[in-house]
């Protein structure tokens, strides 16, 4: 049986709405009203679950993005049994595949200097921000040179940096040149961290 939009929990509606709005007219031209008045419900009905449009914009990425989740695992695991260079080519797989979903949704912020602005601001309230990946990466890196699996002098901040710019990268000419001037994904993402991992191992 469906369920009819107005059943579902308000919370669920709003992200709906959100996600729905974000990837139709982008982030820029996505307003908590537009958003409210799409759940069909009110802008303060919005507040009551959500701090602000920057938290609906970071769990449409983070839960309605396929490749969020894996990487989010792959960044979390603490003790991972299989070859650190294995888990580093699923990672720039699923960074590659999550950057490329979510770089049209938020590219229309940096055509208006003040919108990026206040989107900063509000990301820094709810205390998230696109650095968090890079941090988590080089904590998993941490975590495996305490291990001894990654050489002693192996830096892992700089390591994260190589692997998440690299596939940040990637997304940026998809978007910008078209799937013609990158690699398939699972050939870029084995050579890449590959690459990465001849210098750190």
């Amino acid at each position: 049986m469906l369920t009819s939009k107005s059943s579902r929990p308000t919370p669920e509606r709003l992200l709906d709405a959100a996600e729905s709005l974000m990837r139709t007219v982008g982030l820029a031209n996505t307003t908590t009203k537009a958003i409210a008045r799409e759940a069909g419900c009110s802008e303060a009905a919005l507040y009551k679950h959500y701090a602000n449009k920057e938290e609906l914009f970071v769990r449409v990425l983070m839960e309605r993005t396929p490749n969020a989740a894996p990487l989010m695992a792959e960044l979390g695991a603490e003790h991972d049994e299989r070859p650190v260079e294995e888990t580093l080519v699923a990672i720039a797989r699923h960074a590659s595949l999550f950057y490329a979903d979510a770089m049209p949704m938020a590219a229309s912020l940096f055509a208006e200097p003040a919108l990026l602005t206040r989107h900063r601001e509000g990301v820094q309230q709810i205390g998230t921000g696109p650095h968090v990946i890079r941090d988590a990466l080089a904590g998993h890196l941490r975590r495996e040179r305490e291990r001894g699996r990654l050489r002693p002098d192996a830096d892992p901040e700089a390591a994260a940096a190589l692997l998440l710019g690299a596939c940040f990268q990637r997304a940026f000419f998809l978007h910008f040149s078209g799937g013609e001037v990158v690699r398939p994904v699972e050939e870029f993402a084995s050579s890449v961290a590959g690459t990465l991992w001849a210098a750190i191992r």
